[in-house]
């Protein structure tokens, strides 16, 4: 996997952990960064199966109390269907826990880290600009109301299409793969037409 590709995702993950202040960003080392990516995704793995268990316990009150009732025995399944997919799901961002040190281990360690930190320094620094783009081009949502990971997945291709001189094409597909990955099934179609606009705003202001 490409370095860089590699530091978006390092960046993703570690967008919530690291600390704010520009300084203290420069002597983050890589190991920290991962940690943090790690924390991210055991944060989310524990949130996912809290939900599992209360959608089976759901699902098992429903049917205690059902008496046999078709249509409460159809809900009850739905539920604990729900609960297996979210099983499955926790166990795929273990997996990709898992994954993250041996991935970076393979890789360019030094342009990965420096990379990562650009992205987050850019970030810290010009997050009222990013943000300002966002808030112009989304369509029917507020910034603040999105999915967290959906809303670090704009801000980094926003941060490179607009201050780490990144291809416009080049952005939109590495954020679009970033939501295959760690978004729900509709993120990557949401974040692909959000970036689009995005593009459009670009260059509708070039004009003038």
């Amino acid at each position: 996997m490409q370095p860089r590709r590699i530091a978006r995702e390092l960046a993703l993950l570690s967008l919530s952990q690291v600390p704010k202040g520009l300084d203290r960003l420069d002597t983050q080392e890589l190991n920290n960064l991962i940690l943090s990516a790690v924390r991210t995704l055991t944060e989310e793995i524990q949130e996912i199966l809290e939900t599992a268990a209360a959608e089976v316990k759901r699902g098992s009150d429903r049917l205690l109390s059902s008496e046999t009732r078709t249509t409460e025995v159809f809900s009850a399944k739905a539920m604990v269907n729900d609960a297996i997919e979210l099983t499955q799901k926790a166990i795929n961002r273990l997996g990709m826990a898992v994954e993250i040190p041996e991935v970076i281990q393979l890789s360019n360690q030094v342009e990965v880290r420096s990379y990562t930190i650009e992205i987050l320094k850019t970030i810290s620094r010009r997050r009222l600009e990013i943000d300002e783009v966002l808030h112009k081009t989304l369509q029917d949502w507020q910034l603040e109301r999105l999915a967290r990971i959906d809303r670090d997945i704009l801000r980094i291709a926003v941060a490179e299409m607009s201050f780490l001189g990144t291809p416009e094409r080049v952005a939109i597909n590495e954020a679009v793969e970033l939501a295959k990955r760690y978004s729900d099934d509709e993120g990557h179609r949401f974040i692909n037409g959000v970036l689009r606009r995005v593009t459009d705003y670009f260059r509708t202001k070039a004009q003038f």
